[in-house]
């Protein structure tokens, strides 16, 4: 259609960093390295660059810094984004990432290790710099093989890897200190929700947090009282919950549900039918996400330091970036935080 006009001749020109440098005096050079923050730039000269991209509009073109080596751009795996705890992380991630002018994106991908691993290819097809995977449920192997090809770091995995960083929290510990809590107040029989649990020698939180539960149930002499509810940690997973603790013969006083946004689920579910926690029975989560705190929560939980476990993966994931090849494995502790759904026993 010849009478059309093009829409494309209308756009504004996109500033280059070529008009960046002709406008503020300098070298195209000396406004690459602004750009990169590099090393040995004067704060005149930042100052003068910055004014002028400000002037211009001018954002870095991020395809074309990936050819030149990097896009500035790190992937983020998590299982979903209902979970508020996954919150915590990417905004700790995003607070050290950001200011090194790195963007955080983030990929929910799903509950199995096909559409996990499926999504972590499609991240390095992306050209990101480097990944952080949330409690992945891939094989050691398939870990091994993406660290080869990428910067990695797994948060929440309990990993020994020679090829990758990981930061967790300590959740043997933390599971202990649920226990002790409940113990503490009288119960005896006392819940855990499972995460479909496949393997109990994994590394995975699950499987740590399990261990962690029965080990203390045994250490206070209440293992034959120690109850295993195979469910999901997700908010669906705590309304199944609910309905296989009732078909129990013998239901538990006390819950520990693994995980805040399945506690959520279980609660949800209770009021729902009209009924409260903790007069059911006593409930705790693990994580301490922002919702656990509200007024008419009050949930019991473990703080795992979501914010810092994000901070602590975002920097050793530049380290990795910027060429550390040495594997670093930290482990953070936890802390109880007891609110109003827990009680003592028939109060």
């Amino acid at each position: 259609m010849s009478g059309e006009q093009d829409p494309r001749a209308s756009r504004p020109k996109r500033a280059t960093i070529v008009d960046v440098a002709l406008h503020a005096g300098v070298s195209t050079a000396s406004a690459s390295k602004v750009l990169r923050n590099a090393y040995g730039v004067s704060d005149a000269m930042k100052k003068k660059v910055q004014a002028s991209m400000d002037a211009l509009g001018y954002r870095p073109h991020r395809p074309a810094r990936g050819m030149r080596g990097r896009t500035y751009t790190v992937g983020m795996m998590v299982s979903d984004i209902d979970n508020p705890f996954f919150s915590l992380i990417s905004d700790g991630a995003s607070s050290v990432l950001r200011p090194r002018d790195y963007e955080l994106l983030v990929s929910p991908a799903g509950y199995d290790a096909v559409s996990q691993n499926q999504a972590i290819e499609a991240l390095i097809d992306h050209q990101m710099d480097g990944l952080i995977l949330v409690a992945p449920l891939v094989t050691q192997a398939d870990l091994e093989r993406v660290a080869a090809e990428i910067p990695v770091v797994v948060v929440g995995n309990h990993s020994e890897a020679l090829s990758l960083d990981s930061v967790s929290g300590d959740d043997a510990r933390g599971a202990g200190l649920i226990v002790d809590h409940l113990v503490e107040l009288g119960h005896r029989r006392i819940g855990f929700v499972a995460n479909h649990q496949v393997s109990p020698e994994s590394n995975r939180p699950e499987s740590v947090r399990l261990a962690g539960f029965l080990d203390a149930m045994e250490r206070h002499g209440l293992e034959r009282d120690a109850v295993v509810i195979d469910a999901q940690w997700s908010l669906d997973g705590g309304r199944d919950a609910v309905r296989l603790i009732d078909a129990l013969d013998e239901p538990p006083t006390a819950v520990f549900a693994g995980a805040d946004i399945t506690a959520l689920g279980i609660m949800s579910e209770l009021w729902g039918q009209q009924r409260s926690v903790p007069g059911a029975y006593s409930l705790a989560g693990y994580d301490n996400s922002r919702i656990a705190s509200v007024g008419p929560i009050g949930l019991t939980t473990i703080d795992q330091s979501g914010d810092e476990m994000g901070r602590t993966a975002g920097r050793l994931l530049l380290e990795r970036i910027e060429g550390r090849n040495e594997a670093t494995h930290l482990l953070l502790d936890p802390a109880l935080v007891a609110r109003t759904t827990t009680a003592p026993r028939n109060s």
